[in-house]
C-alpha cells in the first residue's frame, strides 16, 4: 500500500517516519518543505499539490493542527478530494470536530473512496517510536484493510466504531489529560509549600492512587523547568473547546470543563499560543513566588521502550 502523508508537524513527522522506517512506499507534503527533508532523504517522494499526492497514493493521511487546516487541504484548489477515486482511502489523524470529519467523510464517499478518523494518544515521544495508541472510527472492512499501516504507526490500535467516533473519544481523553495537568500543578505547589522534597513527592504520586500518565510524563518536564511536552497552549484550548462544544450540543451541564478551559485560555493569553502546555503551572508558581524545580528530571520525554509490532486492542468487556 502506497501512503501519502500531509502534515509533518510534531506528531505527523514522527508517524510518517515510522512508516518509512518500516518499508512503506510514501509520498509526503507540508507547507514547509524543509519539514519533509528528512523523509525525502530517506526515500519518500514529494507532491507539489495535495491533489497530486492523493492521485499517487492508495491511502491519504492528514495530520494537521486544526479543522480549518483540514478543510483547506481537503476542499481547496488542487485539494485531496480532487485526487481521490475508487478504492482509495482517507485517514484523518488530526484532533478535530467529529461533525466536521463526518461531513468531509461524505464528500470522500462521493468520490468513491473510504473515510476513517484515527487520532493518536500517548505523547510525541511514543509517536517517535511507533508505540503510540490509535483510536479508529471506520467501517470494519476499511479498518481491517488499513490495519497494517495503523499497527506500524502505533502499538495499540482500537476500533471504536463508525466514522467520527474516534474524534469524540480523542477529545474526551485530551480533556482528562488537561484536567490532570491543572490538578498536578496544584498538588505539586501545595506539597512544595508544605516543605516536601519534590523528588520524593514525584515518587509518592507515581506509586499512589493519584498517579496518571500525565504525572509520569508532564510532571517530569515541569520539575525540570523546560515544560517541553511538545504540545502547546493553543492546541489544548482547541481540544478543550471541542470537548465543551460536544457537551453544550448535548445540553450536558458540566462544571469542571468550563473552569479548566478558562484556565488554559488565560494561560494562552499570558504566556502565548505556542508556549508549552505544561507551563500552565506557572500561574501558581508566579502567584506563590515559588518554583517547582527538582534535580534529575529530563528536559524532554524520550520513549525508552523499543519499537514493537502493533496490534489491535479488543475491549475485554463487551
Amino acid at each position: 500500500m502506497k501512503v501519502g502523508f500531509i502534515g509533518l508537524g510534531n506528531v505527523g513527522s514522527k508517524l510518517s517516519k515510522s512508516l518509512l522506517r518500516n518499508g512503506f512506499e510514501m509520498v509526503v507534503r507540508d507547507l514547509d518543505r524543509a519539514a519533509a527533508q528528512p523523509l525525502l532523504d530517506g526515500g519518500a517522494g514529494w507532491a507539489d499539490t495535495d491533489r497530486e499526492l492523493a492521485e499517487a497514493c492508495d491511502l491519504v493521511v492528514t495530520c494537521l493542527p486544526s479543522p480549518a487546516a483540514v478543510r483547506s487541504v481537503m476542499e481547496g484548489p488542487d485539494g485531496v478530494l480532487e485526487g481521490l477515486g475508487d478504492g482509495k482511502m482517507w485517514l484523518e489523524m488530526s484532533t478535530t470536530d467529529e461533525a466536521e470529519v463526518r461531513r468531509l467523510g461524505e464528500l470522500v464517499l462521493d468520490r468513491g473512496a473510504r473515510p476513517m478518523d484515527g487520532p493518536v494518544s500517548g505523547g510525541c515521544h511514543r509517536a517517535a517510536t511507533g508505540n503510540i495508541s490509535i483510536f479508529v472510527g471506520a467501517e470494519r472492512e476499511d479498518f481491517e484493510r488499513a490495519l497494517p499501516v495503523l499497527t506500524t504507526m502505533g502499538r495499540r490500535v482500537l476500533h471504536v466504531g463508525g466514522l467520527g467516533s474516534a474524534s469524540i473519544l480523542k477529545v474526551v481523553t485530551n480533556y482528562l489529560a488537561s484536567v490532570h495537568l491543572v490538578a498536578l500543578g496544584e498538588a505539586l505547589i501545595v506539597a512544595r509549600r508544605s516543605g516536601m522534597d519534590l523528588n520524593t513527592t514525584y515518587e509518592a504520586i507515581r506509586i499512589s492512587s493519584g498517579n496518571s500518565f500525565v504525572h509520569e510524563t508532564e510532571s517530569q518536564v515541569i520539575l525540570n523547568g523546560s515544560y517541553n511536552i511538545n504540545f502547546t497552549m493553543d492546541l489544548v484550548v482547541k481540544d478543550m473547546s471541542l470537548f465543551q462544544q460536544l457537551a453544550d450540543e448535548q445540553g450536558t451541564p458540566l462544571e469542571l470543563s468550563p473552569l479548566v478551559l478558562d484556565i488554559f485560555r488565560r494561560g494562552e493569553q499570558e504566556y502565548g499560543s505556542r508556549a508549552w502546555s505544561s507551563g500552565i503551572v506557572r500561574f501558581l508558581e508566579d502567584a506563590c513566588g515559588v518554583d517547582l524545580r527538582a534535580p534529575g528530571f529530563p528536559e524532554e520525554i524520550v520513549d525508552t521502550e523499543p519499537e514493537q509490532p502493533g496490534y489491535e486492542v479488543v475491549p475485554s468487556i463487551t
